[in-house]
């Protein structure tokens, strides 16, 4: 395969470069504002974790952990939103479906099993320390970008 047609492959399936216009809907309008919301949370989620795992990692590493994750699952999800392209759309449902098996794996864990949570996660109690946003953001999430999946012929 040539330089040419590999890089028009990438194109088609990411989406162009910066100086294109955007054609799809993932992210404008009410998209726009699960960008922010997940721009939030990234940098709330990473700061936190960033902290954790500096300075208190050995009274909690599987809460600690499971927090960094967190925050690395929502700068994919916010970056993903941002890009154009089925690619691109495709990552960001991955991102934020992993997400949500997240909040509710961890947030089941740490009713049943609160001894492995002596410090929150942001997951912990289905996102309880985070008005349960954590819980909330993942279903809006896939349902916004459920309805504004690519068409057949852009895939």
């Amino acid at each position: 395969m040539d330089p040419e047609s590999s890089h028009s492959t990438l194109q088609k399936r990411f989406g162009g470069s910066m100086h294109t216009r955007r054609t799809d809907r993932k992210s404008s309008g009410f998209g726009r504002v699960l960008i922010v919301v997940y721009g939030i949370f990234s940098l709330s989620a990473g700061v936190r974790s960033l902290y954790q795992l500096a300075t208190e990692f050995s009274m909690a590493p599987v809460a600690i952990l499971l927090s960094t994750l967190s925050a690395a699952i929502y700068v994919l999800a916010t970056v993903a939103l941002t890009k154009t392209g089925p690619g691109w759309h495709a990552v960001a449902t991955w991102a934020v479906g992993a997400e949500l098996l997240g909040v509710l794996g961890v947030g089941a864990l740490s009713m049943f099993e609160p001894q492995l949570f002596p410090k929150a996660s942001v997951w912990s109690e289905f996102g309880a320390g985070y008005g349960y946003v954590p819980l909330v953001l993942p279903v809006v999430g896939l349902a916004w970008l459920w309805m504004t999946r690519p068409s057949r012929g852009e895939r």
